[in-house]
């Protein structure tokens, strides 16, 4: 085998089609392996130059109650929520395809992949496909250790696990002792879901108290006469896709629903609104940033990460228009 031969088996070509798993695929040492991403992949920033393979079939723009209605007139009419380029795929030639099956609202899916797996022009080297889905933090860290074993680099994959469950721990320690406040957490805003999975592991982290959803469990979609049962003491809203800019858009139609204002984290002015595309969302190496961000709202004379005014806000000093 050539030096190059070698160079090239030792650093096979990967495309990612979901941004969590690419933040993995960096965090592991493997991101010049990278050849190819989907549209939503944006972190680190440098991936933007990688070039785009899916596209999402929403049309973009409107409020959470919009976007909603959209996606359900996709999926009643049983299409596919991406497409996928599948010249370009093969073109790029990749040995691996990063994907996920857990929500084919979120990202693509290995079903949305079929027709350009199936046309491959070579089968002999048609590429492995690895997909990935995580329900809870356990499984998040564990999907990091598959990811990094089918891609060669177990060892780096556990290094990286450990790493990130002690950053985890430390955070666990330091507010163990604390006042924990009860918190609920809103991933989308018309309707509204109370986010589940792996967040209310991260609010426990964090030295709080997840209300409504489940650990491990989809996110429910609640009705508002729920939170107002609860009467949280903190309410985060961290909408699923969207930026900051977005979210204030859905925390003004929330301030304007009607019993909104009486709830106790409103009143209290308890309630924060955070970056739902790069935070909370994504099943990656970031989720101790999003508890991070949790710890320093809910506990910020012992947390400060230096997330504030970056990843999240206080909803009352959410400008009418970010920038």
């Amino acid at each position: 085998m050539t030096a190059v031969a070698e160079h090239a088996a030792a650093s096979p070509r990967i495309v990612s089609l979901l941004p969590s798993v690419t933040e993995m695929v960096v965090a592991l040492g493997l991101g010049e392996q990278l050849v190819g991403r989907s549209h939503q992949c944006d972190f680190p920033p440098w991936v933007a130059d990688l070039p785009v393979l899916s596209a999402s079939r929403l049309e973009p723009g409107g409020n959470s109650a919009q976007i909603h209605q959209r996606v359900s007139a996709i999926l009643a009419k049983g299409q596919a929520m991406y497409s996928v380029d599948p010249q370009r795929l093969w073109e790029l030639a990749p040995r691996y395809i990063l994907t996920q099956t857990q929500c084919a609202i979120c990202a693509v899916t290995p079903g949305d992949l079929q027709a350009a797996l199936a046309d491959w022009p070579d089968p002999a080297q048609r590429p492995e496909v690895i997909a990935v889905e995580p329900e809870d933090l356990g499984e998040v860290l564990q999907a990091i250790r598959d990811v990094a074993h089918a891609l060669g680099v177990a060892a780096a994959g556990e290094q990286l696990a450990q790493e990130l469950s002690a950053r985890l721990e430390a955070l666990r320690l330091a507010t163990a002792s604390l006042t924990r406040p009860r918190v609920l957490t809103l991933e989308w805003t018309a309707p509204l879901m109370a986010a589940g999975n792996w967040i209310p592991e991260l609010i426990e982290i964090a030295g709080g108290s997840s209300l409504i959803a489940e650990q491990g469990e989809h996110s429910p979609c609640i009705r508002l006469e729920q939170v107002v049962e609860a009467d949280p003491d903190v309410i985060v809203i961290t909408p699923c896709g969207f930026t900051l800019e977005q979210g204030a858009q859905a925390l003004a139609e929330l301030s304007r629903r009607e019993r909104w204002a009486n709830l106790r984290a409103v009143r209290e002015g308890e309630v924060y609104l955070i970056d739902g595309v790069h935070y909370f969302n994504r099943p990656g190496p970031r989720l101790v940033e999003s508890a991070e961000i949790i710890g320093e709202i809910l506990h910020p004379t012992v947390c400060n990460f230096g997330h504030r005014g970056k990843a999240w806000l206080k909803a009352a000093q959410v400008p009418a228009s970010l920038p």
